[in-house]
């Protein structure tokens, strides 16, 4: 069956790529932290477990959100593939410095769309992205501070315990 002629569009090439890309990243992302649930859950933090899960049906809300927002303005959204993700972490504190890591990359990757929308003169998408932006501030606190309780409450004894435990903190506030 033939697509259904679409009335012209002000979305340019560039910026459609640029979305549809971004779309696959979030799609990868929600698929990162599904790993990272599934490993901190055979490794014995639930909390963990629960705080990743949560996190990756927020990506996967940030995908639709794109791919609707493609089409919604007449481009063409296209379901990403995506590679398989990384299933095992040195340690606990690894599942959360590879967790930042992935938030400063989509960071970035945010901060290209809302540029090349600047040079296109495409203040729709970039209007629309801004929410992302500000997504972003808060997705890179929260990966900090978990970050952070390994140097605040220790790895040894029963630190990984009360670090799991104080997990639940921050996703409260996520």
């Amino acid at each position: 069956m033939k697509d259904l002629l679409r009335q012209r569009t002000s979305l340019k090439e560039e910026i459609e790529i640029l979305l549809n890309n971004q779309v696959k990243m979030e799609a990868e992302a929600s698929s990162k932290y599904l790993a990272m649930a599934s490993w901190c859950d055979r490794n014995g933090f639930k909390n963990s477990a629960a705080y990743f899960m949560k996190q990756s049906e927020e990506e996967r809300a940030h995908m639709l959100k794109i791919f609707n927002y493609i089409m919604t303005v007449g481009g063409t959204a296209v379901s990403p593939e995506i590679a398989p993700v990384r299933q095992e972490f040195a340690s606990f504190r690894s599942v959360f410095e590879a967790a930042l890591q992935s938030e400063i990359s989509v960071t970035q990757s945010i901060n290209r769309i809302v540029t090349q929308s600047r040079r296109e003169e495409d203040y729709g998408t970039e209007n629309f992205i801004q929410w992302f932006v500000n997504e972003q501030v808060e997705e890179e606190d929260n990966a900090r501070r978990a970050i952070e309780l390994f140097d605040v409450i220790g790895e040894e004894g029963t630190g990984l315990y009360f670090i799991d435990k104080a997990i639940l903190k921050i996703s409260s506030e996520a």
